[in-house]
């Protein structure tokens, strides 16, 4: 009530927007169309400052790329600090995510980096073969087969990705060290790896250990006011009710979740 009351002092507020999920283009995934009614409400409110929770094992590198330049791109309009507290996972896509905020804390057992680049996918020649499939493929173009699933993997077509995946990780490095900085350790933090809790602080990809609550009220004091704020899911989902399109997705994301024991 007392926050009506004109002339009396109101309470700090720092809205926490959840990241929690793959970074895609699916339907359930975080997406910069889906967040960004979320993020420029969050700016607009006139915060003290601005929390992420993230728990992400990463995705897409251009919706990592978009959200995050979407966030900083408002905290520098309204000077405003972010911070981000990760929650299981805050890898590759969920990681460039984390380096939004101008301050990253981790769980003692959280898991942060993985600053690379992956294309997986599966192979069915052999099968095929066994079953008696004949794969016929036409094409305008020689790439058009590129890494056909169908067919055995080529020399070529490895190298090719790998000429893809290059200038990712190469932005994805930029990105890193352009917000981290000096804070960085003199390691080979770009292989890919992933570090637990106070291994992530000690090399300078967070910058300690702590919770949410806690955390803001002692930068911001006990009054402060934390307003959550999260993707509405639909009413299909809201009752367990999916698509073809959405098993699929869950299964990509199951597979992303695996990779770090989850």
């Amino acid at each position: 009530m007392k926050r009506f009351i004109p002339f009396l002092k109101k309470p700090p507020v720092v809205p926490v927007i959840r990241l929690s999920g793959a970074i895609g283009t699916g339907r359930n995934s975080l997406t910069d169309a889906g967040l960004a009614p979320i993020i420029e409400k969050a700016f607009r409110m006139k915060p003290a400052a601005v929390a992420l929770v993230i728990n992400s094992p990463g995705g897409s590198p251009v919706q990592s790329s978009l959200i995050a330049a979407r966030i900083r791109r408002l905290a520098a309009e309204k000077g405003v600090q972010v911070h981000a507290f990760v929650e299981d996972v805050a890898a590759s896509g969920g990681y460039w995510l984390a380096c939004a905020g101008d301050q990253i804390w981790v769980d003692e057992s959280s898991l942060v980096g993985s600053i690379g680049v992956i294309f997986a996918s599966f192979g069915f020649p052999e099968l095929m073969a066994r079953q008696g499939v004949e794969r016929r493929v036409v094409t305008a173009g020689k790439s058009k087969s590129f890494a056909d699933p169908f067919l055995p993997q080529k020399p070529e077509d490895v190298e090719r990705l790998k000429a893809i995946q290059a200038p990712i990780h190469a932005a994805f490095i930029a990105h890193v060290k352009a917000r981290r900085g000096n804070r960085l350790a003199e390691a080979d933090l770009f292989n890919a790896d992933v570090w637990v809790g106070q291994q992530a602080v000690d090399l300078g990809l967070a910058d300690g250990v702590a919770h949410l609550v806690p955390k803001l009220k002692a930068l911001y004091g006990d009054k402060v006011r934390l307003l959550p704020l999260g993707i509405k899911r639909g009413l299909l989902s809201r009752f367990g009710i999916s698509l073809a399109e959405d098993a699929l997705s869950a299964v990509e994301e199951r597979a992303l979740w695996a990779r770090y024991g989850l």
